[in-house]
């Protein structure tokens, strides 16, 4: 059993390989974002990390972002989302509730207000359904405020929304004419 120390690290270090620098291991990555676990371990212990299939398997399953995904069969991972690298997650167009968040520090809003949301160096704006995910999403980057999304005269203007396996809502950008401040 890993501490949880352990578990956030390894998380983190899941984070940067597998969505953002799977050259830092010399990791290959398919279309879609999938790792061979095989691989991913013997890569990640040439390292000097010392991670176990059961390891693996631990983080994944009790990230409390949901982060990761295995294959049916366990023999490939990937992140859920949040990728600056080019994979295609073979997520379908969905129609998105009424009403979404997101979250972001203080400092960020002026510019929000004057551009939109950009996604930024990612692949997707990400969006959650809930205030309190928003909030602890915003937290993350400083004070924390939460703007609200009207997702759905959006996705009616023609904006296209996907819902990945973790539950966050992504998008192309969101127009400041679409979002108002909680």
């Amino acid at each position: 059993m890993m501490t949880v120390k352990e578990k956030n690290n390894i998380s983190k270090f899941l984070s940067l390989v597998l969505r953002h620098k799977p050259e830092e291991i010399g990791l290959i990555l398919d279309d879609e974002g999938w790792a061979s676990v095989n691989e991913l371990i013997k890569k990640i212990n040439n390292t000097g990390l010392a991670l176990a299939f059961e390891d693996l398997k631990e983080v994944v399953e009790t990230n409390d972002k949901k982060r990761f995904v295995f294959s049916d069969d366990f023999s490939r991972v990937r992140a859920n989302q949040g990728h600056s690298i080019d994979v295609d997650l073979k997520l379908e167009p969905v129609t998105p509730p009424t009403i979404l968040y997101h979250g972001t520090a203080e400092k960020n809003i002026a510019s929000i207000l004057e551009k939109g949301i950009l996604k930024q160096d990612r692949n997707y704006v990400h969006l959650s359904s809930d205030i309190d995910t928003a909030t602890k999403v915003g937290m993350r980057y400083g004070k924390p405020v939460i703007i609200k999304v009207f997702a759905l005269e959006m996705h009616k203007k023609g904006c296209l929304f996907y819902l990945s396996n973790n539950n966050v809502w992504l998008t192309d950008y969101v127009d400041n004419n679409f979002i108002g401040q909680i």
